[in-house]
């Protein structure tokens, strides 16, 4: 299992709701090691609802299964017998996860043994080589202990992360892993009323529908673009959720009308400038306050790290904790859990 720097954990431990999961824990490459009880491909029958179990996990960003060939280099993997086990195993996961296409991942893959490997795989399972991107990435790699090579092969066609349900993308888009994990560490409660300011394209509102019942789900946006991009969403999610455009600073909504509010906040780059923010979030904390209850929790996502906590020393109301700071395209924004 692969994981996003900094979700590690989380990406674990939903990991381990998976009933057959035996064994496995954190490498050194930042991944989760694991086996199945029994093999889901050994037992086709009894295992596809492993297989589909796993590729609905939304902690993590994919799913490999992994094989290792007692071969001093790469260009033994080309041996006749070798390679035929090779392309057994690949052809049972294209078999499971329907890939239309493949790409591959290893060092010095433009090499002649990598060509070679290449044309093997497109003409004996029939899969057309797309090198960016092609469905079933396979990644070739020598063994975590030093002894042979391993292939991963990615389940799923897509990565995890990349959900079924996105429609429309929207410029500083929050990454749908994050906004599980955001919901997963501010705690999932059946009568939380959740307010989501900001919404953007509606992924943390539909992370927090997918989760489970609950008293109430609102989310509000001032870009009528992105109201429309959350209902597309929405829509192909097949969620009952309120969004409406409105400024979250002046929404008109009664005190203590939530629960949870959460929101990833304007970093300053693709949304929001650094001055903007500067006025804006001493006051989002103080209109928060006003629509949260007296035992509320508000979870921030941010980049603007110096500037939210240096925020946070200057008002008495909110006493924060930091949840996880995670690498999400190219920045390494904090998550917080606020309370009263």
């Amino acid at each position: 299992m692969e994981a996003l720097k900094g979700l590690e954990a989380v990406a674990e431990a939903e990991l381990r709701e998976v009933p057959s999961v035996r064994g496995g824990g954190l490498l050194a490459s930042g991944g989760v090691k694991f086996q199945f009880a029994p093999d889901p491909l050994a037992q086709r029958a009894e295992g596809q609802g492993d297989w589909d179990r796993l590729s609905r996990l939304r902690g993590a960003v994919a799913i490999y299964r992994v094989e290792t060939w007692d071969v001093p280099r790469p260009k033994a993997l080309l041996g006749h017998q070798v390679l035929g086990e090779v392309l057994d195993y690949l052809r049972s996961v294209v078999q499971m996860g329907g890939h239309g296409s493949f790409r591959l991942s290893a060092a010095g893959k433009d090499s002649e043994t990598f060509t070679r490997l290449t044309e093997e795989i497109e003409a004996q399972l029939e899969l057309p080589h797309h090198p960016e991107e092609g469905e079933l990435l396979i990644r070739v790699r020598q063994s975590e202990q030093g002894e042979g090579w391993e292939i991963l092969a990615r389940i799923t066609p897509r990565p995890l992360s990349a959900r079924a349900w996105r429609t429309c993308n929207m410029s500083g888009g929050l990454n749908a892993t994050i906004a599980y994990a955001m919901h997963k560490l501010s705690g999932v409660r059946e009568r939380d009323r959740v307010f989501n300011p900001m919404c953007g394209s509606g992924t943390l509102l539909i992370e927090r529908s997918l989760l489970g019942p609950l008293d109430a789900l609102v989310g509000v946006d001032i870009s009528p673009e992105a109201v429309a991009c959350s209902r597309s969403n929405i829509a192909s999610a097949r969620r009952q959720i309120e969004v409406a455009q409105i400024d979250a600073l002046n929404t008109g909504l009664p005190d203590r009308s939530f629960d949870l509010i959460i929101t990833d906040l304007p970093w300053g780059d693709a949304v929001g400038t650094h001055g903007g923010n500067s006025e804006l979030y001493p006051l989002f904390l103080q209109e928060m306050d006003r629509l949260s209850a007296r035992t509320g929790r508000l979870c921030i996502l941010t980049h603007e790290i110096k500037l939210f906590e240096r925020v946070l020393t200057e008002q008495s109301r909110w006493h924060a904790k930091e949840l996880f700071q995670v690498y999400s395209g190219g920045h390494y924004p904090k998550c917080y859990l606020l309370s009263k």
